[in-house]
């Protein structure tokens, strides 16, 4: 029974409950007496405010306060770390465009919004600086937890210098990748609803990670952290995101204090670009040296990022693209961030990687090229089968079987290598391919099961599910666990009152869930068991609990028929038997390396005449070690990839001198739509990883979307002998 639950074919748990509109999202939640807030932004990139006059507002119909730097709400600094280093509204800097500067609060959103627009500031204004190029070369990244430093060098014995081992290369690739901000743009933009009651907060927001946002906005509030609980069962995505508490929620939860009732506050769509951190801006410089038979001698990476004053995510592109990818005796990375007055930069979706891949991958191509080798073929000749600079092999890498799996289902052979070698009509048509590679990180986690006398099980873990599928992964690993079928488990999430789970983030969720729930599973049986052999009612009592057997929802022993565990309990009259598992975040000492593995390949076509790329076919392998829901799986790859395609091709928010990002809205910014997308042939092998965790499952949304991008570069150079490498790839770009 256990091998047809894990890596089967299972509906979404919460599928019916999204499509008939019983899902409630955070700004669903109403409550009698609710007030509305509607959030004012600076239109300046840098300076002081100088008076605000809010008269007009105070007088509009509905308003109930306006709350600005003159007069607000105490809001205490943010944890250390965060994006933003300041708190909104507790003084008058102005510190990026877009930033938060009011907050008006009326018995409707309409009325909130009108009487906003009657706030008139006057500032005094600076000058902001917001050019990258003009702030490079930055100075070096921050650290991070468990990375290499931000610049080091690994030299071969007697190599003097990176310079001196690519001057002793045969061919050398020298490129440089510039791209501007892109954003996350998930489906629901950040809302917050915000309930005190007997000095206890409850907010129901969209979180990625609830633990995290609960003492985050304890924090911010002054309160102990367990007076705050974050509920949502239902986000409606996230892609970084919703990793951490921005503004608008610990503004909702003081006003809900200060007017003594529950707030609603919610962002327009234009609001979030600027109020929720983004991808920030990025330049890559990739050198590439080979010998003759296309081996690799010597790779650089050096990137600046955009670092924003008040804080952010410092943006390292080679750490795990680089420094992991292929075999090198020479490797030097230099990761640098430039200080800018703009607005928070966070993680995005493969934040590192995603954009790393781009240029190495690319840069590799062009390698391809000059050597005259198949692209594939290169990158076999490469092949890592251990850290360089290390003797760390991999818990588990299957890339060489991606490759080939992907190559036969993609028709790669069947390549033409010559650009504008093959047409069709007004369409000139080509292939590319890329290397996908990820981190697979593991966090500690708790999971309550618990048997009910009516036959069914509760799984409760305080993750979230972003529309990943997490809701109906608890569901099955649970399933798999007891030897019952999924629809007699109810799974229970996003609510801070569960035990803790794990953070939503970095393709961790699964692989961090499924020890804690095998561990609960087992605690939940001992559990089971000591009720049926101490219980006075049980048909067990006296037995040693090592001679009662449980088995796919029933217990025995050699001398008693089988019973369920439902009977047991009926006839106990216990209502229901639980216990808490967890599980730790991995060490193991560096004995391995952890990452997800994959291959694509893409064919595109771009017009002769009008220089449109379109994309035609798209092929994907993955190795993401045991698969736990074929249906989510395959549904993460493919938005995976769609991701790569808006990377390549559509997404971009240039920012003016003002400091204003100029498309900030999703007329301007654009992201993949049903037209833009061919059916995408997506696979996985099927390797459990069982030094990662027992069951062997690793994490899978990020890993389509690191080097997918460069796969559709790759194949509009093979199509037109353009090669473009800074994204997005327009139509503009391709005319000649």
């Amino acid at each position: 029974m256990t091998s047809k639950i894990l890596g089967g074919e299972t509906d979404r748990v919460d599928g019916p409950a999204k499509v008939t509109g019983r899902a409630q999202y955070a700004s669903d939640h109403n409550m009698p007496g609710m007030a509305y807030g509607y959030v004012v932004l600076s239109t300046i990139g840098r300076g002081r405010i100088r008076e605000m006059d809010t008269e007009a507002a105070l007088r509009a119909p509905g308003v109930a306060a306006v709350y600005t730097p003159f007069s607000t709400f105490k809001l205490y600094a943010p944890l250390p770390g965060y994006p933003e280093n300041f708190s909104p509204l507790q003084d008058r800097t102005v510190r990026y465009r877009g930033q938060i500067i009011a907050l008006v609060m009326a018995e409707s959103f309409e009325q909130a919004r009108d009487a906003a627009a009657l706030v008139v500031t006057h500032y005094d204004s600076e000058d902001p600086n917001v050019s990258l190029a003009a702030g490079s070369p930055g100075i070096s990244a921050p650290g991070r937890p468990g990375a290499p430093p931000a610049r080091s060098t690994l030299l071969a014995p007697g190599v003097k210098s990176l310079d001196e081992a690519l001057a002793a290369s045969k061919v050398t690739v020298e490129a440089t990748f510039p791209q501007a901000a892109q954003h996350h743009v998930a489906m629901e933009p950040h809302a917050t609803v915000a309930v005190w009651r007997d000095g206890h907060l409850t907010a129901y927001t969209g979180s990625q990670f609830p633990a995290r946002h609960a003492v985050s906005l304890a924090t911010q509030l002054g309160v102990a952290a367990d007076r705050v609980r974050v509920i949502c069962p239902y986000v409606g995505g996230g892609f970084g995101s919703r990793v951490i508490c921005w503004s608008e929620a610990p503004l909702a939860a003081a006003a809900a204090l200060e007017l003594e009732r529950p707030v609603k506050l919610v962002l327009t769509r234009e609001q979030v670009f600027t109020v929720v951190g983004h991808r920030g801006a990025l330049t890559q410089t990739v050198r590439l040296g080979a010998l003759a038979d296309g081996t690799l001698n010597a790779v650089s990476h050096e990137s600046d990022a955009a670092m924003p004053v008040v804080g952010g995510w410092p943006s390292r592109p080679a750490d795990d693209i680089s420094a992991v990818l292929y075999k090198t005796p020479n490797l030097a990375i230099d990761q640098r961030v430039v200080p800018l007055d703009i607005s928070p930069t966070w993680a995005m979706r493969a934040p590192n990687e995603a954009p790393g891949a781009f240029a190495v991958e690319t840069a590799m191509d062009e390698l391809a090229v000059a050597l005259n080798i198949d692209p594939l073929e290169l990158r076999l000749r490469n092949y890592a089968t251990v850290v360089p600079g290390t003797t760390h092999p991999w818990s588990s890498k299957h890339l060489r079987e991606c490759y080939e799996v992907g190559a036969k289902r993609f028709g790669w052979s069947k390549r033409r290598a010559r650009p504008r070698s093959r047409t069709e009509g007004q369409w000139l048509i080509g292939t590319g391919m890329a290397t996908a590679i990820y981190p697979a990180g593991r966090g500690p986690a708790s999971a309550r099961i618990r048997f009910h006398d009516d036959g069914t099980v509760t799984v409760a873990s305080a993750t979230s599910d972003l529309g990943t599928g997490s809701t109906t992964a608890l569901a099955v690993l649970t399933a798999d666990a007891l030897g019952i079928p999924v629809r007699r488990i109810t799974p229970l999430l996003g609510d801070t009152a569960l035990p803790p789970g794990a953070a939503a983030a970095g393709s961790s969720a699964t692989g961090s869930t499924t020890p804690a729930i095998q561990s609960a599973a087992q605690a939940a049986i001992k559990a089971l068991v000591d009720t049926a052999t101490t219980h006075p009612d049980s048909p067990f009592r006296g037995k040693e609990p090592d001679e009662v057997r449980y088995r796919n929802g029933f217990l025995s022993t050699h001398s008693n028929d089988a019973i369920s565990f439902a009977t047991l309990l009926k006839v106990t009259q216990t209502s229901g038997v639980e216990a808490v598992g967890s599980s730790e975040a991995r060490t193991d000492n560096g004995s391995y390396a952890y990452h997800g593995f994959g291959a694509h390949f893409c064919e595109v076509r771009v017009n002769r005449y009008t220089g449109e790329p379109r994309v035609n076919r798209f092929t994907t392998v993955v190795d993401v070690g045991q698969v736990v829901n074929a249906k989510t799986t395959r549904s993460q790859i493919i938005g995976g990839v769609i991701f790569g395609i808006g990377h390549a091709l559509l997404e971009t928010n240039p920012i003016e001198a003002t400091g204003r990002l100029a498309s900030s809205n999703l007329g301007d910014y654009l992201v993949p739509v049903n037209a833009d997308i061919p059916d995408l042939d997506v696979h996985w092998l099927n390797h459990p990883d069982t030094i990662y965790t027992p069951q062997g499952a690793r994490g899978v949304g990020e890993l389509g979307t690191v080097g997918s991008a460069a796969a559709v570069g790759n194949a509009v150079y093979n199509a037109t002998g353009i090669r473009i490498r800074e994204l997005p790839i327009t139509l503009d770009k391709l005319l000649d």
